[in-house]
């Protein structure tokens, strides 16, 4: 009796986490356009443009190749444009500046080559302004320190279509997807347990939160799956996901998060919750993401070590975040 229950419950978290996954969207996701301008030094747009272009053949390169174009009069801002790479030599990205490249209203990369030095703002320019780059040589290796992250950055929406199209930014995707994926799933473990803090509601629905907990973060998880298999040009399966989850990671993703959240007292356990919700998550995406590169799993010592330090950071973070808010001893 007890193996039905079992049975049951677990068809019905199945039913839960997908009704949570949108397959769809995430496909539609894959697909969208984006268009990224190139400008500058002819011979220098030219090496970039290969770059970028790096790793697709035949319609896959075809498909590619009409994101990343060349700078022309015809060039007008869109919702699909969303960046102005400018390279050059260090004394010729002075245009980077120009009125007809803020005309498009997205970031300017200037990125000059030959610095003595990698050099890049903290962030990203934003719409219509110009962010100074330094690369000490014109390489994948050099653009990846700071110019390639920084990109990935400003595709915002258009992250997992930027890395099916241009491989070379594909686990800086990933790693974004994994970070965004891991913020998320501390709002739903910090919200659920906050509601554990209301007497009444904490009574009433605490059993039932921790439970919400478990079901809505591995939902996420699975999303978050389905995203970067679609940023390796993979179509998502819910089913073939699904019986992978448990073994990303050594099993260290969702069980060590459902064990572990189901474990902590209301009140004490916020910023705990938080961190556990993080830490698992961020094993889901680059468990998944070394699946994909290696052809095999994570071993269980490299998860529990990624698990382990992940969640240390994120919990003294998140003791950091509440300190600001603590009354100071007079």
């Amino acid at each position: 009796m007890a193996a039905n229950f079992a049975s049951a419950f677990g068809a019905d978290v199945v039913k839960m986490v997908r009704k949570g996954v949108d397959m769809h969207g995430v496909r539609a996701h894959a697909q969208l356009p984006f268009r990224i301008v190139l400008a500058g030094d002819p011979a220098a747009v030219s090496r970039l443009r290969a770059i970028l272009l790096a790793g697709n053949e035949g319609e896959r390169l075809a498909d590619a190749a009409r994101c990343v174009e060349s700078y022309s009069a015809l060039c007008a801002p869109t919702r699909e444009l969303k960046a102005v790479l400018y390279i050059g030599a260090v004394d010729q990205i002075g245009e980077a500046g120009s009125l007809e490249l803020r005309a498009l209203r997205v970031p300017i990369f200037a990125i000059g080559i030959g610095a003595v030095a990698a050099r890049a703002p903290d962030r990203p320019p934003t719409a219509g302004a110009v962010g100074n780059y330094g690369i000490t040589e014109l390489s994948e290796e050099a653009l990846r320190v700071h110019v390639f992250p920084q990109l990935v950055r400003v595709a915002k929406g258009v992250e997992v279509a930027l890395g099916r199209r241009l491989p070379v930014l594909r686990d800086l995707v990933a790693t974004k997807l994994t970070q965004d994926a891991a913020k998320n799933a501390v709002k739903i473990a910090v919200a659920s347990g906050l509601v554990d803090h209301v007497p009444i509601l904490g009574i009433a629905l605490g059993a039932i939160a921790s439970a919400g907990d478990t079901v809505a973060i591995t939902a996420l998880q699975i999303a978050l799956m389905m995203q970067i298999e679609a940023t390796y040009g993979r179509d998502p399966d819910f089913k073939r996901l699904w019986e992978l989850l448990p073994i990303i990671g050594g099993g260290l993703g969702w069980r060590t998060l459902a064990r572990e959240l189901s474990g902590f007292m209301p009140v004490a356990g916020v910023p705990i919750k938080g961190a556990i919700a993080y830490a698992g998550t961020i094993v889901v995406g680059e468990g998944i993401t070394f699946l994909i590169a290696h052809g095999r799993p994570m071993s269980k010592e490299q998860a529990s070590q990624l698990y382990a330090r992940t969640k240390n950071d994120a919990l003294q973070a998140g003791k950091n975040l509440l300190g600001r808010f603590r009354p100071k001893n007079s």
